[in-house]
């Protein structure tokens, strides 16, 4: 199966399927960073999603593609949090049992938030991987059926619907940026992208803490890396070893990875808030980090993706907090 790709054909049909169940998000236009930067900025507001994350798109997706005899047996996945709770709202409407597996690294609000749409809670170990074993071992004992969070062709084709929103919103854009983890988000993005406009660049943004996909890529193949913590943790955990899907997509289709530190994820964040009047998670905010850093060799129009708003509160105020702390603008009243 190594290989694999995702078609347009494929993105389209999901779009089909999908459309009466998710919002399409907005498009906005970035005065602030476009006066940065000196090219024309756009916002997908992803983040302002059903379940607080693009994930929602993959997850009806893939459920849509279950025989009955599947959705009677339920359905399993490990996640860093965002994938877990889409899974878990889909599994919801369509009243299908659901298991989500996760790290001791998954916050603490992300768990709780599943928890309430009725899915079954699995905390093991410390990275994705673990939690990935307690998937493939209730697959093997109960017989459930496992949705990966993104080596997945309905997973990726999902994903893919947010890149043909994003050429018909800002037709004329070419750069795009777009978190990058296991590759699910960023190779549909880019196979809808680059087949209706191939010049565009995808950029992917990632932490420099545990980049599994972005060590891969250096290394030419899939890589183990130790899953550290960070602000942006829902980039966190492995692409799989034996990864069918989305580490040769990103390979083909995607033109540049770009790292970032805990600093400047967490200046994306707060330039989130105070500028754009957005709150959103480390891993959302990655391609205004990037942006601010100067990290991008821009070409414009840009569209940055704000992925998801799943932050713990407590760890976003501490952030605008240290911010305000640091004397560069009086703290508001």
């Amino acid at each position: 199966m190594a290989g694999t790709f995702v078609t347009l054909t494929e993105i389209e049909a999901a779009r089909a399927v999908i459309a009466p169940h998710v919002l399409r998000t907005p498009m906005a236009s970035s005065l602030s960073l476009t006066e940065k930067t000196g090219m024309p900025v756009h916002l997908k507001l992803e983040h302002r999603q059903i379940t607080g994350a693009f994930k929602l798109r993959g997850a009806l997706n893939a459920l849509s593609r279950l025989s009955p005899d599947e959705r009677q047996r339920g359905v399993v996945t490990a996640s860093t949090g965002n994938h877990g709770r889409a899974l878990a709202y889909a599994a919801g409407l369509q009243g299908v049992r659901s298991i989500i597996c996760m790290s001791n690294l998954v916050p603490g609000n992300k768990i709780d938030e599943i928890r309430k749409l009725g899915a079954e809670i699995r905390i093991v170990g410390q990275s994705q991987d673990d939690a990935q074993q307690e998937v493939e071992k209730i697959v093997a004992q109960d017989g459930l059926i496992m949705v990966p969070p993104f080596d997945s062709p309905a997973i990726i084709a999902g994903q893919g619907t947010i890149g043909l929103e994003i050429i018909e919103e800002v037709p004329d854009v070419e750069t795009v940026l777009v978190p990058l983890s296991g590759g699910g988000l960023i190779s549909g993005i880019a196979a809808a992208i680059k087949a209706l406009k191939p010049k565009t660049k995808i950029i992917g943004v990632s932490m420099q803490n545990g980049a599994a996909m972005a060590a891969s890529l250096k290394a030419g193949h899939p890589v183990k890396v130790a899953e550290q913590a960070s602000l942006a943790d829902s980039l966190g955990g492995g692409i799989g070893l034996d990864n069918h899907v989305t580490f040769h997509m990103v390979r083909d289709l995607v033109d540049e990875a770009v790292l970032l530190t805990e600093d400047e994820i967490a200046a994306g964040i707060v330039h989130a808030y105070i500028q754009e009047r957005e709150i959103i998670e480390g891993a959302a905010a990655v391609g205004i980090g990037a942006l601010l850093a100067g990290k991008i060799r821009l070409q414009g129009p840009v569209v940055a993706l704000l992925s998801g708003r799943n932050i713990d509160m407590d760890q976003h105020r501490r952030v605008i907090a240290k911010h305000y702390a640091k004397g560069s603008v009086p703290c508001p009243a």
